[in-house]
């Protein structure tokens, strides 16, 4: 059997399509379950964790610089700080990390 990209790019197309479209079709009515609505509100801050977390702890040559970086982000954003003294100092914490590992 000879592979045909076209064939794997349309039916990827496909389902793509399909898995946004049939609950805009499908799901008329408002959603009233409480459970249901939680699910669906919290689903993009999950899926967004999930991808990044990986990432955080691999992208320096050290884990351990990874884990010191994402605990000082972790510990800044709940003391509510802004996103640009998040990241900076999360950053900062990495780089000097990196210099003495």
């Amino acid at each position: 059997m000879q592979n045909n990209t076209y064939i794997y790019i349309l039916v990827m197309a496909v389902v793509t399509y399909l898995i946004r479209v049939l609950p805009l079709t499908l799901i008329k009515k408002e959603i009233k379950n409480r459970h249901i609505r939680s699910f669906l509100y919290y689903m993009p801050y999950v899926t967004l964790a999930v991808m990044t977390f990986p990432s955080i702890l691999h992208a320096t040559d050290s884990i351990y610089a990874g884990w010191a970086g994402m605990l000082v982000a972790v510990f800044l954003a709940w003391k509510k700080q802004s996103l640009f003294c998040v990241s900076a100092a999360s950053c900062v914490v990495v780089f000097i990390l990196e210099l003495i590992i």
